[in-house]
């Protein structure tokens, strides 16, 4: 099938989509009703509108119309208001309008198909005729040359013949087709014209509804217009109305402002005076800094000046010791070489006597320092009694009456303290070296305490007065004092200038000691708001919460620690204001501020006491922090006699003290005995004694129960009950006197339970602790203390290190916690020993391992993070596996098995699902030697479930609420009254007998709809999400993630393939996660904190507005982090200030310049908190594919006729594309253009035309359409470019430039077409007339006039260029052609075929020319190819071009001559052709 078969093919298709119309009859008008009625809504709404002022736009736009067929359906839309017709004849106009309208559009394309086809017909018919005769022709052909004996020409012509022959079967084929279509076509369009007669009463009638329908609209019209004319004399009215108050507002306004500017003047005047004064103080306060600053700098100068000084005079005085030590050790070397040579001279023993002299040097030094301590600490108290004082005489001139008196008791306490400490004075001085007495309870105070007493061991710490000296030594010393620590040494300086310098230093702390309370008094704290409210509680935790110091002795050193925890959700500080007056003398506090704390952190205080009297004491350590003062109770008790109860369990030693009274007037003696039974278990010492007349005796009584007491006892213990009474009795010698008693007791069990009795802590690596519990039960009907003891370094018990008391039957909890210290099974005991020394063991076992991997921190601690907002931490995964020798250091196994492979390792960690936490990377390979940094973002969020069922719960009570209304309602519209009757009758209506209720109950209303319907994008998700931002009061989450190990390179395995791990080699990261409200929130696009562009195209600006709330009760300074300056994204607009709940926008543009993704992220800065938006966006190069590539020929067109080509142009990126398309015709810069000369007087080099020949007309010779729009990703638009021109030429010449986005120049197209005044043309050679037509309108030529130029010279010439290669074969010719053609079109239907022939060929012949067609016939929409080639004659002289003309001749409706001038010349091989 050829061209023509396709072309015909698919308009056949196309005719057959078009479907029939139905056409309905007036009976079934019924179902368009539907559509009146909408049409009706429409006018409606249009009547509201005009009323509403814009009645007279309305108007205007219905009169400028016409009474054309579109005017109709405008009037129809009114046409209800008029009320003049009928409803059922405005239906039946509707109806018939529309369905002849499209009847006869049917029945015009059905005429247009059926024309095209009926040519068609024709052109086949005249195309197979031409074949058949072209076919005889070539068979004469064929017997001459077979008669000539011409092989190639024979050859030649049977293919000619063979493809004659196929065209013409085709041609059949395709006349068959033609007919049948012709004849479907003609079908139809006969019963379309008969449905058309039916139809053409009711046209008539319609015409006349038409014009009845105007007449009607007409009046209507004139009736709005003077409505709408006496609304503008109102409105004229009104408008002088408010000029006038205008113009009276505009006066008052003047006067007001000459007022303002009156005062401002007055103003001003007085501001100038004062900011002269101002401006003279300021110059006076200036001056006085400078004169401050010079002196601050000399005695800079000077300060700096004898630092040097005494840095030399340091200098010296260490190089002086120095030697003096050197020249002492070795005068001490001397005497001991001396010692020893005099004592193996005795014969002596050498070791010992130099072991017994440096014995006797250590103890002179001892005794020495002591005495030096002594005296110092005698200083230190008579300074310290002289501060008090001062202090004392200074709160008397500054404080009140009432005041001074309250400060008498306090004068009276310090004094008595003063005496206190003059006899501790003397009694220390007094004391030999090295002795300190420990002052114990007198006989005297024993008795008064009772008759059982003992003394309770010590449970603090208690070092001596040594150790503690040694430790308090300092090893580094400086090299010289600086001006800021100079401190005299008071061993080396007299008494008198000790006691001076001291008790004014003494002073001088005490006023510092005092201003500073004073400033810490008036201090303003600042309180702390979180999340909008003010945390209540401590913001310090202490631990302990009060300090005891109990049981002490005098002379010993006891050591505590305090540690101090912020507990508050801000960053705090702490600082030490002091402790008690009572507490000065004796206690020191060892404290360095720690700055600004994070929640959480905590630092350490070190109380030291030491006593100095056996007195009780109590006070307190006072701090204070940014949210006020805060203090921790100390207490110091010492030892005292106490009364011991009497009860007893197995196996404890229980004493109790007898006293004895004698009112006998001489001494006796006694004798005190225990019952036989009990005599193992019970013991009076002593057993005989003396007392004295009119005194009292002592006797100790031991009780020792043993396991055999329920055996040995016999009816003297109660097994039950567990009570013993045992019958003592003392003996009176030289008398029968005898005193019996009972001793009473009950006796219990001294068991402790621990559960389980076996641990196994499993495998644990050695950077991890493995924690388990315990439970320890007391058994005992007696408290009892107990303690953990000789614990192993790798394990540690809480709570108290493992110590505690447990009362009665209790039970406590404790956790044992192991960590590993090298790969090794372990296999230990713990042992608890209970206050009666028995020892309980606990039996544990475990398996160290040591990883081949390691983190740099296993614990990280995230600051309070704001919803939404990103918390990120850096840490280290490490390769320290390196080699596997054991013998230097630990390699990674498990247990004491095989050594890890040395070599990559590769890790993962596994975050569970519901994690806010994200490890980046969280799968990777680690080198020997070397780490991989690792990090790990906290963003905290509201969980979705949690929004679902507050959005439910929402809903629930919207419901309730809404029915409760509804209920209401109901009850006032039945007229119900609060009644008893009318509520009998209310209960029976809402329960009915058939159990059905008429009124919804507010319990089955308010049902809760299911959180999983709720949608995310639904308006109660979004609001629950916001009230739980606002109202989040913070939470507090922990999380541990695994990290699993395994030897080897994950990128070098397969996607099917894994790597293998064992679970003992996991490293575990715990994570502290502490989230609080945001101050700052996005309120925008669902709230979400992504701002995401999309797609733009590279070179183009997107714009986007990003709404942000401060839902903090205080006002916001907002700072932002610095975009990418060379980055495509722009913070536009940034906002500075929120106010409390202030809603503002920020404005975010995004011109992308290259085709990728980009992403970056702002930070939206508060004082506390930041909100992080992520940017992101992609850049995107559009690019299009059209089917036409740079050239569009159009082909020849008959002079005032169009024809059509449609391409494509395909949009192959991922966005929208805006496209405009744009002529070079209709630019605007073509009148410039036109101003330059022509074309054809400059050379081709300068020309840039691409405009060629315009109509005479004016219009455009090519037009498209559309012209504009856009193209969806992926998809493609069709372009119809329309040729017609309107007088003949051969250059018509346009460029078509595609432009996207206004911008881009996509594609161009070249345009060109020519056009005939007759339907023939000749193509081919070299034209030899001007592009550019002349600028006068030529008038087209009369029929007459075309006769006569028939006879005249070749209106147009054509030149032939044939260059014959030398060298070559002789015998193959120049070739070149000419191509005839004749125009299709409906003007000459009728007419007949294209003639052409050659005149003056012989002459051609005769220098070597040949034609191939002689003369012959061109189809209409056919072109003929000619060939003409040239071989030099023998005889021809070929030096110079060879040139002959001919003429041809084209016969149509007119006859034309085209001169054609055959030039040609032989060339060589090697030269090129011009």
């Amino acid at each position: 099938m050829n061209i023509e078969d396709s072309k015909f093919s698919d308009n056949n298709e196309e005719d057959q989509k078009t479907p029939l119309p139905f056409l309905e009859e007036e009976e079934d008008q019924a179902g368009q009703c539907s559509d009146v009625k909408e049409c009706w809504r429409e006018y409606q709404l249009e009547e509201e509108l005009a009323d509403g002022g814009k009645m007279w736009n309305k108007v205007t736009s219905e009169g400028a119309g016409d009474k054309s067929e579109s005017s109709i359906e405008h009037c129809w839309s009114d046409v209800n208001d008029i009320g003049a017709m009928k409803y059922a004849d405005r239906i039946s106009i509707v109806a018939l309008y529309r369905n002849l309208k499209q009847l006869n559009n049917i029945a015009k394309e059905k005429e247009l198909v059926v024309t095209k086809i009926r040519d068609e017909l024709t052109t086949c018919q005249l195309r197979i005729k031409m074949l058949e005769k072209q076919l005889e022709y070539v068979d004469v052909e064929i017997q001459k040359e077979k008669e000539a004996g011409n092989v190639a020409a024979l050859f030649r012509l049977r293919a000619v013949h063979r493809r004659l022959c196929t065209e013409l079967e085709d041609e059949k084929d395709f006349e068959l087709k033609i007919a049948l279509t012709l004849k479907e076509n003609m079908l139809e369009m006969w019963w379309i014209e008969t449905e058309q007669g039916k139809y053409e009463a009711l046209h008539k009638q319609l015409q006349k509804d038409e014009e009845e329908l105007e007449t009607q609209y007409q009046e209507k019209a004139e009736a709005r217009i003077h409505k709408e004319k006496i609304a503008a004399l109102q409105a004229e009215e009104n408008q002088l109305s408010r000029k006038k108050k205008e113009e009276e507002a505009q006066k008052e306004c003047e006067e007001r402002h000459k007022k303002m500017l009156e005062v401002a003047k007055k103003n001003r005047e007085k501001a100038v005076s004062f900011l002269r004064k101002s401006m003279a103080r300021i110059h006076e306060e200036n001056a006085k800094e400078e004169v401050k600053t010079q002196e601050h700098m000399e005695r800079r100068i000077q300060a700096v000046l004898s630092l040097k000084n005494s840095i030399t005079s340091n200098r010296e005085k260490l190089q002086a010791l120095q030697a003096w030590n050197k020249a002492m050790a070795l005068e001490a070397k001397k005497e001991e070489l001396k010692m020893k040579e005099a004592t193996l001279a005795e014969g002596g023993n050498v070791a010992k006597e130099i072991f017994l002299h440096k014995r006797l040097l250590q103890h002179e030094r001892e005794k020495q320092a002591f005495r030096e301590q002594q005296k110092s600490r005698k200083i230190e108290i008579v300074s310290r009694i002289l501060q008090e004082k001062a202090s004392i005489h200074k709160q008397k001139n500054r404080q009140s009456c009432t005041k001074a008196s309250k400060s008498g008791g306090k004068l009276t306490d310090s004094l008595l303290w003063r005496r206190k400490m003059w006899h501790y004075i003397e009694k220390t001085c007094g004391h030999p070296a090295g002795a300190i007495s420990q002052l114990r309870c007198s006989p005297a105070e024993e008795q008064a305490h009772g008759e059982r007493t003992a003394f309770v061991g010590d449970d603090v710490l208690c070092e001596s007065v040594e150790d503690e000296k040694e430790k308090d030594k300092t090893l580094v010393e400086p090299e010289f004092p600086g001006l800021w620590s100079q401190e005299y040494d008071l061993h080396k300086v007299s008494n008198e200038d000790v006691d001076t310098k001291q008790v004014a230093l003494s002073v001088m702390k005490n006023e510092i000691f005092e201003k500073k309370m004073e400033e810490f008094q008036t201090m303003v704290f600042h309180k702390q708001i979180v999340s909008g409210h003010e945390p209540k509680g401590r913001t310090f935790y202490r631990k302990p919460s009060y300090v005891h110091f109990k049981d002490f002795d005098v002379g010993k050193i006891y050591k505590k620690k305090i540690v101090l925890t912020n507990a508050s959700y801000s960053v705090n500080f702490c600082r030490l204001v002091g402790i008690s007056e009572c507490l000065k003398d004796f206690i020191s506090i060892q404290f360095e501020p720690p700055g600004k704390m994070s929640p959480g952190m905590s630092c350490e205080v070190g109380v030291t006491f030491k006593p100095a009297t056996d007195e009780n004491l109590e006070g307190e350590v006072m701090f204070m922090a940014q949210t006020g003062s805060f203090s921790v109770p100390l207490k110091c008790t010492a030892k005292t006699c106490i009364v011991m109860h009497w009860a007893s369990t197995v196996s404890d030693t229980s004493a109790s003290h007898r006293r004895l009274m004698s009112r006998a007037k001489a001494t006796l003696r006694l004798k005190f005995e225990v019952c036989k039974e009990l005599s193992k278990h019970m013991e009076l010492l002593p057993k005989t004694g003396y007392i004295q007349a009119q005194s009292s005796f002592t006797v100790q009584l031991k009780f020792l129960p043993r396991h055999s007491l329920p055996q040995d006892a016999g009816s003297y213990f109660n097994e039950e009950t567990s009570v013993l009474e045992v019958p003592v009795t003392i003996l009176i010698a030289d008398k029968t006197k005898q005193v019996n008693f009972t001793v009473h007791a009950i006796v219990t069990t001294s068991e402790l339970e621990i559960s389980p009795a076996e641990i196994d802590f499993g495998y644990c690596t050695i950077y991890e602790a493995v924690q388990t519990n315990v439970t320890l039960t007391n058994k005992s009907i007696l408290p009892q203390e107990f303690g953990f003891v000789g614990l192993p370094e790798f394990v540690e018990i809480q709570p108290n290190d493992g110590f505690g008391v447990l009362l009665p039957l209790e039970s406590l909890t404790l956790d044992i916690i192991f960590k590993a210290n090298k790969a090794k099974e372990y296999g230990f005991e713990l042992t608890c020993k209970s206050e009666s020394n028995r020892r309980f063991k606990l039996s544990c076992r475990a398996v160290g391992v040591h990883p081949p991997l390691e983190l740099s921190h296993s614990l990280v601690q995230f600051a309070a993070t704001a919803l939404n907002d990103v918390s990120t931490a850096t840490l280290y995964v490490m390769n320290s596996h390196v080699s596997v020798n054991h013998f230097t250091h630990a390699v990674p196994r498990i247990d004491s098995g095989e050594i890890a492979h040395v070599g990559p390792t590769s890790f993962e960690f596994h975050v569970p699902e519901d994690c806010p936490v994200t490890v980046t990377p969280s799968v990777g390979t680690v080198l020997p030697g070397k780490k991989s940094l690792i990090q790990v973002s906290f963003r905290p969020t509201l969980s979705d479930q949690l929004i679902r069922e507050e959005a439910a719960q929402r809903l629930g009570r919207a419901a309730a609420t809404g029915a409760e209304i509804q209920k209401k309602k109901d009850e006032k519209r039945e007229g119900k009254k609060l009644n008893v009757p009318i509520t009998r009758q209310h209960s029976s209506r809402q329960f009915p007998r058939d159990g059905s209720s008429k009124y919804p109950s507010s319990s089955s209303s308010s049902e809760q709809p299911e959180s999983k319907e709720i949608k995310p994008d639904s308006e109660s998700y979004m609001e629950a999400q916001a009230f739980l931002m606002r109202n989040f009061r913070g939470r507090f989450e922990k999380y541990i993630i695994p990290c699993f190990v395994a030897s080897g390179d994950i990128d070098e395995k397969k996607d099917s393939e894994s790597l293998t791990c064992s679970p003992y080699n996991t490293l575990f990261l715990e994570l502290h996660c502490p989230a609080v409200a945001p101050s700052v929130v996005v309120t925008s696009d669902n709230g979400k904190n992504t701002v995401n562009f999309g797609d733009v195209a590279v070179g183009h600006t997107i714009i986007k507005q990003v709404t942000i709330q401060n839902i903090s009760p205080e006002k916001l300074e907002l700072g932002f982090s610095v975009l990418n300056p060379s980055g495509p994204f722009l913070l536009v607009r940034p906002v500075r200030i929120l106010e409390p709940g202030e809603n503002k926008a920020l404005i975010i543009s995004f011109s992308p310049n290259e085709n990728k993704l980009f992403f970056e992220a702002l930070d939206i800065r508060t004082a506390q908190k930041n909100l992080t938006l992520s940017i992101m966006g992609c850049g995107v190069m559009p690019s299009i594919v059209c089917s036409v590539e740079e050239v569009l020929d159009m082909g020849y067109v008959l002079a005032r006729e169009k024809t059509t080509f449609t391409f494509e142009i395909q949009n192959t990126s991922t966005l929208t594309l805006q496209y405009s398309i744009q002529l070079d015709s209709l630019s605007p810069t073509r009148n410039k253009d036109q101003q330059r000369l022509p074309s054809f007087l400059t050379s081709s080099l300068q020309r840039t035309e691409i405009v060629g020949t315009e109509n005479y007309s004016g219009l455009s010779v090519f037009s498209i359409f559309p012209t504009q729009g856009e193209i969806a990703a992926g998809k493609s638009q069709d372009f119809v470019v329309t040729f017609s021109p309107d007088h003949e030429s051969l250059y018509y010449l346009d460029c078509l430039k595609v432009v996207l986005f206004g911008k881009k120049i996509a594609h161009v197209i070249q345009l060109k077409g020519a056009a005939r005044e007759h339907p023939m043309f000749v193509e081919g050679g070299i034209p030899l007339d001007v592009p550019i037509e002349s600028l006068a309108v030529m008038l087209p030529v009369s029929s007459q006039e075309a006769l006569k130029e028939e006879l005249q010279e070749p209106v147009k010439s054509i030149l032939l260029v044939l260059e014959h290669i030398e060298g070559e074969n002789s015998l193959v010719p120049a070739k070149t052609e000419l191509r005839v053609g004749a125009i299709r079109t409906a003007q000459f239907a009728n007419k007949k075929n294209v003639e052409f022939s050659f005149d003056n060929l012989s002459l051609l012949q005769k220098k070597g020319f040949s034609v191939e067609f002689v003369k012959g016939t061109v189809d209409r929409g056919q072109v003929k190819c000619i060939s003409v080639s040239w071989v030099p004659p023998a005889d021809l002289d070929t030096t110079g071009p060879v040139m002959e003309t001919a003429l041809l001749t084209l016969k149509g409706d007119v006859k034309e001559s085209y001169q054609i001038i055959c030039m040609a010349k032989v060339i060589s091989a090697c030269a090129p052709s011009n």
